[in-house]
């Protein structure tokens, strides 16, 4: 029988258990005192490592009564600590780990996950199945807590949408240990704009933050809020602010029949653009016609010039045995989906005979010539599918960038200046207006005389152009320029926080107030004191405890 959807939600019972204890021994501490984004600080007064929803709720009740007992801390949710601004960096907080919440079962259509099931853990299990998670985000040591709490999105975007479209059920631990579970449509905002949730401790009212969200493919900017919203979706993408995911329930997709992969060295950014939006336009046609012989394009990623010198200065490309052209300008990674699986032979002959005007209609041959129209074919390489180790060679090439950033960072803070930061942007505007936000991007950092790499998920008009730090000066320098960037994306229709989140960075910070305003903002905050009264979730993520200063 189907329920009518309620604006209104009562907590579910769990037995009451004792805590986990909190270990506090410094072997066990120190792995915790740092997330991928370098922040500096980092502190941990404890970790408790909880099994089930009844752990976690006894966790958060241990901490609702601790200032009652004279010593008040925060609770801070970490799993794989791969968050990229600060958000999984404890700062004298009790870390709540979720790597035994690792609960794991496929059916149908539908997998349950705990929070702390590793994305590639998933990937294989579902694989099993003939089935994928499709808007995993390209680091698979992620943890599926992590991927909701920030509405993770990756490189299949373009097709597939964020975290946010996949998710169907939620477990939630509330502050004060109650227990919520979460079925999409089954909880819709009322025509006021409000939700109900009946705690153990009382009503608490929520209201939907009145702001306007950008019509952008992502948007990882504090709480969503929409007319008409599912309250699961409030959840989502709250960076641990106003509950504990425990598990999640989540729609999957059938494996693609088979996938190409192309690695298209460019002559210039400019003419990856334009590459780029002819391919969009090429799989919107096939996806409008449901053309068999279509490009189906899932993802295009993307590294600009001096990540292609990081490359080369890491001895990367040598390693795995990639030419990159002396001329190349920029790097493409694209991927295609295929309708069917065809022998290897007839796709070697497809590729060969691309050029032939009597070659056979075939996505991969419509491929090749949309790259052969851009000057792009000569130097492209394609991974045909079953080929996993050239395809993964691939995908090795595209994230030794960011890795190779992260470790120019790290070292130029132990070894140059400790208050050294990773500074770093996460944009996204409407494709039709990519181009004009990488000239102000490339003209903004160049005016401070910074050394910036930039790569992304161009297929969305998504980038991160990060800074390689020289000094403590450069990191504000970045800090500038990134929110003068920000201006700009936000007049263009853009967000500038697509994907990783706002977290603890003071530029993400001020970036969400130049989004939403301080009355959007402070919106925000109320839906957070209401859900989370004494402030003992993930403090200082989101929020500072100051208003930032624009």
């Amino acid at each position: 029988m189907n329920v009518m959807p309620d604006h209104r939600i009562r907590f579910r019972p769990v037995a009451e258990v004792p805590a986990p204890p909190v270990e506090t021994g410094p072997g066990r501490l120190a792995r915790y005192v740092e997330d991928a984004a370098h922040y500096p600080g980092g502190r941990v007064r404890g970790v408790v490592r909880p099994a089930d929803a009844a752990e976690v709720s006894a966790c958060l009740r241990d901490a609702a009564a601790a200032p009652h007992k004279g010593v008040p801390y925060g609770v801070l949710v970490v799993g794989a600590q791969s968050s990229l601004t600060g958000g999984a960096t404890p700062f004298g907080d009790v870390v709540i780990s979720t790597e035994r919440l690792t609960r794991l079962s496929v059916t149908g259509d539908r997998v349950h996950a705990g929070a702390g099931v590793p994305l590639q853990v998933l990937q294989e299990t579902l694989a099993a199945h003939h089935r994928w998670f499709p808007p995993v985000p390209t680091y698979l040591g992620a943890f599926v807590g992590g991927a909701v709490a920030t509405c993770a999105a990756g490189a299949a975007t373009f097709k597939y949408g964020t975290v946010r479209q996949w998710v169907d059920g939620l477990t939630i631990v509330l502050a004060g240990g109650d227990v919520l579970e979460i079925a999409r449509g089954q909880v819709i905002a009322s025509a006021e704009g409000i939700f109900e949730i009946e705690t153990s401790s009382g009503r608490r009212t929520i209201r939907v933050p009145p702001i306007h969200m950008p019509d952008v493919p992502k948007c990882s900017a504090g709480y969503f809020a929409a007319p008409g919203m599912d309250l699961i979706d409030l959840f989502i993408g709250s960076e641990g602010t106003l509950g504990v995911i425990v598990d999640a329930v989540l729609r999957t997709a059938p494996l693609p029949a088979a996938t190409c992969r192309a690695f298209v060295p460019v002559a210039s950014e400019v003419a990856a653009i334009a590459l780029v939006n002819d391919l969009r336009d090429a799989a919107r046609e096939t996806w409008a016609s449901r053309d068999p012989l279509g490009v189906d394009l899932a993802a295009i990623e993307h590294i600009d010039e001096r990540s292609i010198a990081i490359i080369r200065e890491d001895g990367v490309d040598r390693k795995l045995d990639i030419t990159v052209p002396s001329s190349a300008g920029a790097l493409l990674m694209i991927e295609i989906e295929l309708p069917a699986a065809i022998p290897h032979a007839d796709l070697w002959h497809q590729l060969e005979s691309a050029r032939d005007a009597n070659a056979p209609d075939t996505p991969l041959v419509r491929l090749c010539r949309v790259l052969e129209r851009h000057h792009a074919l000569d130097d492209a390489e394609v991974a045909l599918p079953g080929d996993t180790a050239r395809a993964a060679a691939f995908t090795e090439l595209r994230e030794a960038v960011p890795a190779g950033v992260n470790r120019r960072v790290g070292l130029a803070q132990r070894t140059i200046d400790a208050r050294i930061s990773k500074t770093a942007a996460d944009m996204i505007v409407p494709f039709d207006r990519f181009g004009d936000m990488m000239q102000i991007c490339r003209k903004l950092f160049a005016e401070r005389d910074l050394d910036l790499a930039v790569w992304g998920h161009i297929s969305d008009g998504n980038v991160h152009p990060n800074v390689i730090p020289r000094s403590a000066d450069d990191v504000d320098r970045g800090r500038e320029a990134i929110l003068a960037l920000g201006r700009e994306v936000i007049a263009m229709g853009g967000c500038p926080l697509a994907e990783h989140g706002v977290g603890r960075s003071p530029v993400k910070q001020q970036l969400l107030c130049l989004l939403y305003g301080e009355a959007g903002v402070a919106a925000m905050r109320d839906v957070k004191r209401v859900l989370d009264p004494g402030a003992h979730l993930s403090p200082g993520v989101i929020f500072s405890d100051a208003p930032p200063d624009l």
